[in-house]
């Protein structure tokens, strides 16, 4: 196979060996592969692969065909399209995943939505819903509401009747999130006209939670995935003590096996609905060869995008 592999500090593209498939586990010929802010950070030497992942090949979510299974495999068979999340290898021309983990895809997907999907779908839905315990009615803040997980979860907080307000930086995004089906969508600078905020998904960082924790709603619950602003703030104790407040931060990669599996299962069981039923989908801002995968970073560090950019063979 062919591969994206991290050399101090650049991408390049290498031949490797072909993955072995484990017994439970699936091997793909990959179709897509969508990019993420860890990618990113990976790239420079600030989010190592977990132990069983490969070390120098990035890539946490893949969508292709199977071509084949282990011993213990019952519930997919060679040519099924599947998506998966990954602890990383994904951005290669073949990649193996495990069966619990996997994720049949919609024939009305196509495979660079479909490798777009596993990894900003499962955190948006984990960390509203897992997580935050997000309800019907309840008003919900998502912070960089543009990026990949943003456009995500924006959309699954209006499906499950939450009042989204949705914080967006570019002013020519705002038309297009709102059309994902934001109540409003406002400039990081408006966060106090438009609170108080029972639920926060922060995705910007520090420079962006500072803002936001004086207008927490009573019981609030604030859940930390993107600290591309910073990671470290000053914290107001007694704001919190008396908004009864919770503040927590959540990854998938790094889960066990288990753990995966139950957030698969989960977004399987409510996520996967909404997609085939087309009351969410997936924006693909822009698709590039794998072997353009150095372009596709630099793009994805620009900003400006709105939802994903996915490599495809």
């Amino acid at each position: 196979m062919h591969a994206v592999v991290i050399r101090d500090g650049q991408l390049c593209w290498e031949e490797r060996d072909d993955p072995v498939v484990g017994d439970t586990e699936l091997l793909l010929a990959v179709r897509a592969a969508g990019i993420n802010g860890a990618d990113i950070m990976q790239r420079a030497g600030r989010y190592p692969a977990p132990p069983n992942a490969p070390a120098d090949i990035p890539g946490m979510e893949v969508a292709g065909e199977v071509v084949a299974v282990g011993a213990q495999v019952t519930g997919y068979a060679a040519g099924d399209r599947v998506m998966s999340l990954v602890g990383g290898g994904g951005q290669a021309t073949m990649a193996v995943i495990d069966e619990s983990h996997a994720l049949a895809v919609p024939d009305s997907l196509t495979w660079a939505e479909a490798g777009g999907f596993p990894e900003v779908f499962s955190t948006a839905h984990d960390a509203l819903f897992t997580q935050a315990d997000l309800r019907i009615g309840e008003r919900v803040l998502i912070s960089g509401a543009a990026g990949g997980v943003g456009t995500a979860a924006v959309q699954l907080a209006a499906a499950t009747g939450a009042r989204v307000v949705a914080s967006v930086r570019d002013r020519a995004k705002h038309d297009e999130v709102l059309a994902l089906g934001a109540d409003v969508v406002i400039d990081p600078g408006e966060v106090d006209a438009h609170g108080p905020y029972d639920v926060v998904l922060e995705l910007v960082g520090a420079a962006s939670l500072h803002t936001v924790l004086p207008h927490l709603a009573v019981g609030g619950r604030v859940v930390v995935i993107g600290v591309g602003s910073g990671a470290k703030l000053e914290l107001n104790l007694l704001q919190l003590m008396g908004a009864r407040a919770r503040i927590g931060g959540a990854t998938l990669r790094n889960r066990t096996r288990r753990e995966k599996a139950d957030v698969a299962a989960a977004v399987s069981a409510h996520v996967l609905p909404l997609l085939e039923g087309g009351r969410v989908r997936v924006p693909v801002w822009a698709t590039f060869p794998l072997r353009e995968a150095g372009a596709a970073y630099d793009r994805f560090s620009a900003g400006g995008k709105l939802g994903k950019i996915v490599l495809v063979p």
